[in-house]
């Protein structure tokens, strides 16, 4: 059975009241009846807003980050229960900001994706090369330890309940984009990987690009045999441009 084409956008710290409500109200009407699953991950305080905008749409709603902490004295920590109060049900792990700005290692974001699961969400795992990385060719190296880190913690099965994202960090604000043979070159060696501990699983896991996807390359990035659709940074938040790329699903 094919596996359904996903696209998920990622606010990053970004938004207000007033113009997340145009925002989500022209995605939800844009979107109405496409083929592909829809989602946005929002910042923490706006989840109550997505709650509100997109309840009964086609489109569902996550968050950013989550602790690795079910409760406790965890300042400025948001647990996946609290998610759920909001009605989430993807919530993005192991970004490379996260990974590159706050120091979240293999072994935290390992944490963060059993605690997503035992909540009862849906991780985005995010996996991927700096561009140091890929000029010395260790992008499989990489993509495989980051990968290895979660299967390790939580086994290859949870992956059934998961989403996988590959973003090339070289690729990410910078306006560059793999090609289509490189960002599906790394798609298949996810699967691979996967793969080796459970071809069922590999055969029905969702793994998204995220690397500056727009409108103009969106199909021909969805078209690859293991893109199964993107992770959307900076055009998430233009109406029409994810619009566009949803279309592409």
């Amino acid at each position: 059975m094919p596996r359904s084409k996903f696209v998920a956008g990622n606010w990053k710290m970004h938004g207000s009241l007033s113009a997340n409500l145009s925002l989500l109200t022209a995605v939800r009407t844009g979107v109405a009846g496409f083929r592909a699953q829809v989602a946005v991950c929002v910042p923490y305080p706006y989840l109550a807003q997505a709650q509100s905008a997109l309840a009964g749409s086609n489109v569902a709603w996550g968050a950013q980050d989550v602790s690795e902490h079910v409760q406790g004295a965890y300042t400025g920590e948001v647990s996946g229960q609290m998610l759920n109060d909001f009605g989430c049900r993807y919530v993005i792990i192991g970004h490379s900001e996260r990974r590159s700005c706050y120091g979240d290692t293999d072994a935290v974001v390992a944490a963060k994706y059993a605690a997503a699961l035992k909540a009862g969400l849906t991780p985005i795992l995010c996996v991927g090369e700096t561009l140091t990385e890929r000029e010395a060719n260790i992008t499989a190296q990489v993509v495989t330890r980051q990968l290895d880190a979660v299967i390790a913690g939580s086994g290859v099965d949870t992956l059934a309940r998961a989403v996988v994202a590959y973003e090339p960090v070289w690729a990410i604000g910078t306006g560059k984009t793999a090609t289509p043979a490189q960002a599906q070159e790394v798609h298949a060696l996810i699967r691979a990987r996967v793969a080796a501990g459970s071809p069922d699983v590999a055969a029905g896991l969702q793994i998204l690009y995220g690397g500056s996807v727009k409108p103009g390359n969106a199909k021909e990035l969805f078209g690859q045999p293991d893109i199964d659709g993107g992770l959307i940074g900076g055009a998430s938040l233009v109406a029409d441009d994810f619009i566009g790329i949803c279309a592409a699903g």
